[in-house]
């Protein structure tokens, strides 16, 4: 049995954090010969645009369904070339809606994920304890080690 991690999730959210916390688990994934998973997540409630297609656009299509997989597909994409760019590999990458820690949890349990990597913004006290953090949450209930990268 070994000690290092055979899955690793990276959860992002295209930050400067996030993108240095992908740089070092795509590191730590080639050192350790683990598999590199990608989770981005969006809350519900918002529709995101993040400037690859508009919702009309989506809602014009002739196959809704299959317009908005489709810009799943390209923003995933996105999300994982800068790894696939430094030489790294991406197994899967998914795009999961609701409350971020939750679904970061979910989807560590549902991969069997040894460790979590995520960056963190660095919220002052009183935000962060109005508004709470993700990263933190995360660390409390994760059933596997949590790494938060800080810039």
């Amino acid at each position: 049995m070994s000690i290092f991690p055979t899955k690793i999730l990276l959860a992002t959210d295209g930050s400067e954090e996030a993108t240095l916390a992908a740089q070092i688990a795509a590191d730590i994934a080639q050192k350790t010969r683990s598999e590199l998973y990608l989770a981005y997540v969006m809350y519900s409630g918002t529709f995101s645009n993040e400037g690859f297609r508009s919702e009309d656009e989506i809602l014009a299509a002739d196959d809704p369904k299959a317009k908005m997989k489709e810009v799943e597909e390209e923003f995933l994409d996105y999300l994982a070339s800068p790894i696939k760019a430094d030489g790294g590999e991406v197994a899967q990458a998914q795009l999961r809606l609701g409350r971020s820690d939750r679904e970061i949890i979910s989807s560590a349990e549902e991969l069997n994920a040894g460790l979590i990597v995520m960056g963190s913004r660095g919220r002052g006290g009183v935000r962060r304890a109005l508004l709470g953090s993700v990263s933190d949450s995360v660390v409390r209930h994760a059933h596997c080690p949590v790494l938060v990268v800080r810039k």
